[in-house]
């Protein structure tokens, strides 16, 4: 993909956001990588959804370095570029401040699997990541919330792909995917599966985890390396 086809992808992935209800004014943003030339384009910060134009997004390069564009990039963008460079896999990355999954972050609660909706999205609760220490804040907070991220993979043996979503303690939810347009689509996936996390609580407040045979029965179905859900193509995030 060139970068103008980049451009066009990762602008479509933000004005998503605002047809999805993900996000409003300008809380959040969508990028995208081009790992050949070594860039990704972000959503320049604080410019709202309604004045954004392919043109206006920001290109910065792997040292965290501006390469094209004259706006300052997303506050965001030294968690983005921190997660690009730890998991290859991944192309394109959303940060939002969607309700329900943000009501679950500052809870500091992760998401629940309650049922198969849930399970094929991946094979148990969405993590919560831990809160930032005062001295990762004071020392680089939106890096320090990528290896935050990072270092909770790690710590949990958990892969990016199984589990393309998370929420950050007392901050709200980063999703990703193999594109932008992936990306989003999991953050909308991530976004509804709060919500019915939170109305099946309300409707059950004693409800459990769903059996673990359920969960890996359809989580496998689809991801798995016999999975028969859909046509014959690759199930990727």
């Amino acid at each position: 993909m060139n970068l103008k086809d980049l451009r066009d992808e990762v602008f479509e992935a933000n004005l998503r956001l605002v047809d999805e209800h993900l996000v409003i004014l300008a809380w959040g943003n969508a990028s995208g990588i081009d790992r050949d030339q070594g860039v990704f384009l972000i959503k320049p910060s604080g410019v709202s959804y309604a004045e954004l134009e392919p043109g206006r997004l920001v290109a910065v390069d792997l040292d965290g370095k501006v390469a094209e564009g004259t706006l300052n990039p997303s506050s965001d963008t030294a968690t983005h570029l921190e997660l690009y460079k730890a998991w290859p896999e991944i192309g394109g990355i959303v940060h939002t401040h969607s309700t329900y999954a943000a009501s679950f972050a500052q809870a500091c609660r992760p998401i629940p699997c309650y049922g198969t909706t849930h399970c094929d999205f991946c094979p148990g609760d969405i993590p919560c990541v831990r809160a930032l220490t005062k001295e990762e804040v004071e020392e680089a907070y939106e890096k320090n919330t990528g290896t935050a991220i990072i270092e909770d993979y790690k710590n949990n043996n958990r892969s990016p792909v199984e589990y393309p979503g998370v929420i950050l303690s007392r901050h709200g939810p980063f999703t990703w995917g193999k594109n932008a347009h992936k990306a989003v689509e999991n953050a909308v996936i991530l976004e509804r599966l709060a919500q019915m996390a939170l109305l099946t609580r309300r409707i059950n407040p004693e409800i459990g985890p769903i059996p673990e045979h359920i969960l890996n029965k359809h989580h496998m179905r689809k991801h798995g390396p016999n999975a028969y859900y859909g046509q014959k193509c690759a199930n990727s995030i």
